[in-house]
């Protein structure tokens, strides 16, 4: 990775940090979303622990899967966006933290780095495999969202540089077999939910 790419990853935190209160108002709460949350809580027992990594201001993703009566554990490196989450969910768990150095001791029935994971450097991602299975409960479900091909892109939030890579496909099927997930879905921008590349896994 270029010096100017890398550089622009590790501006993440902080441009979230500062625009934490725009970035809530203008998240969309319509849960596009949702037909790939259904099926990813579908490998999900019924009122077990979530991990949510990246769960930014909390809506909508971390209300629905505490609207279906699932136990979330939130994590963001944004201390204010925390601080949203905390005020809108009190009676979950909400940790300030960066998740490539995630150490919970605690495993979870369900893990999900929505629209977060793909803001990691291409060895980050790398690094998050072992993270994703060291909190792994036995059959736990697993989804993210990553880019199409493998690669670097800048977008911009609030006009600032926004950073975003990923892995070749083959890549992510193999980090996630040599950690003991399997494919249960995958789709290449898929144009019912935005656009995204979506990876549905499953340990065991």
């Amino acid at each position: 990775m270029v010096g100017g790419m890398a550089d622009l990853a590790g501006t993440i935190i902080p441009l979230y940090e500062r625009n934490a209160q725009g970035w809530d108002a203008i998240r969309p709460r319509a849960l596009v979303e949702r037909p790939w949350l259904d099926r990813f809580l579908a490998l999900v027992p019924a009122g077990s622990r979530v991990l949510d990594l990246g769960c930014g201001c909390g809506e909508p993703i971390a209300a629905h899967l505490a609207g279906q009566g699932f136990a979330v554990t939130g994590v963001d490196s944004s201390a204010a966006m925390v601080a949203l989450c905390r005020g809108r969910m009190p009676g979950q768990d909400w940790v300030v933290a960066d998740m490539r150095g995630l150490r919970l001791g605690s495993r979870f029935a369900g893990i999900l780095a929505w629209d977060s994971f793909f803001h990691l450097s291409p060895d980050d991602q790398r690094g998050m495999f072992p993270v994703f299975r060291d909190h792994a409960a036995p059959g736990a479900a697993l989804m993210f969202t990553s880019g199409p091909r493998a690669g670097e892109a800048i977008g911009t939030m609030f006009g600032e540089p926004l950073y975003h890579a990923s892995l070749d496909g083959a890549e992510y099927r193999a980090l996630l077999r040599d950690n003991g997930f399997r494919v249960r879905g995958h789709v290449v921008e898929d144009p019912a939910c935005g656009g995204r590349t979506i990876w549905l896994a499953q340990a065991g």
